[in-house]
């Protein structure tokens, strides 16, 4: 808004030159039209000033819904860092309990002891 030459009131109170040769213009007219501007001014320094608002508050939003993201980030990596991680796949689960099976009910399947290196 710097290279904003003037102000409502700058417009209000605008005087011109009178000159007395030729034609002029309508004292009435020009003071009517220079109103009109005068209104639409001011409403667009209500709206810049409006918008400026706006922007302010939906940065302070970004802001917070971005530490709201930091935040649960860095709670998710805690979390998950203090799960255990198993390196076992479906594979090794199943043989490790194809083996505690064998080792249970071994004897009444008839399998000996040493069957569990099988898999």
């Amino acid at each position: 808004m710097d290279n904003i030459k003037f102000t409502p009131q700058d417009i209000l109170h605008k005087q011109f030159k009178e000159k007395s040769i030729g034609k002029g213009y309508d004292v009435d007219d020009v003071d009517s039209f220079l109103d009109d501007v005068i209104k639409d001014y001011d409403a667009f320094n209500k709206e810049v000033t409006r918008l400026q608002d706006e922007n302010d508050r939906l940065k302070a939003k970004v802001d917070e819904l971005n530490r709201q993201v930091e935040v649960g980030s860095s709670i998710s990596s805690r979390s998950a860092a203090s799960q255990p991680v198993s390196p076992a796949t479906n594979m090794d689960i199943l043989k490790r309990l194809s083996n505690l099976e064998r080792r249970v009910f071994g004897s009444q399947l008839g399998n000996d002891e040493n069957d569990s290196h099988l898999l």
